[in-house]
């Protein structure tokens, strides 16, 4: 069983510097509580190829991520797929990117779980949780990248 959950919020800063900020996978720990380390492989920038590896914590449980990264188009667009084989995966996933006429920028993330072995079980848990807290998820982005980026 696999199932998609997104969010979509607008952030008051321009586009190319929401993008610059999102596709470096090392912020994540700024908006996502689960994200306790993530490392860039290889140093330098983000790029098509680019994995992030991260240890993350999950109902109590610690678990290894890999993710890499499949589309690079800034600033519009950034896409993923996660490599590790945990219960519960996020198989892709993405950020879409859309300046706004304010000189905002909206975005939309989404991510596909899908559970393998006994996470087939358990995805719809993990879907439904995903999906509940999916507003708040988008509120933690915008203020962690109005946070990080200046306003000019």
């Amino acid at each position: 069983m696999s199932g998609r959950f997104e969010a979509t919020v607008e952030i008051d800063r321009p586009v190319d510097e929401v993008f610059a900020y999102l596709a470096d996978g090392r912020n994540d720990p700024q908006f996502s509580p689960r994200v306790l380390r993530i490392d860039r492989v290889p140093e330098g920038p983000t790029a098509v190829g680019t994995v992030f590896r991260s240890t993350v914590k999950d109902a109590g449980m610690k678990t290894a991520r890999t993710f890499r990264i499949t589309a690079f188009e800034p600033p519009r667009t950034l896409r993923w797929a996660e490599e590790s084989r945990n219960l519960v995966t996020a198989a892709r996933g993405g950020y879409d990117l859309e300046p706004l006429p304010n000189g905002g920028t909206r975005v939309r993330i989404h991510n596909v779980l899908e559970g393998h072995g006994l996470g087939k079980l358990l995805v719809g848990l993990a879907l439904a949780a995903a999906r509940k807290d999916a507003p708040a998820f988008g509120r933690r982005i915008r203020t962690a990248a109005e946070a990080a980026i200046p306003r000019a």
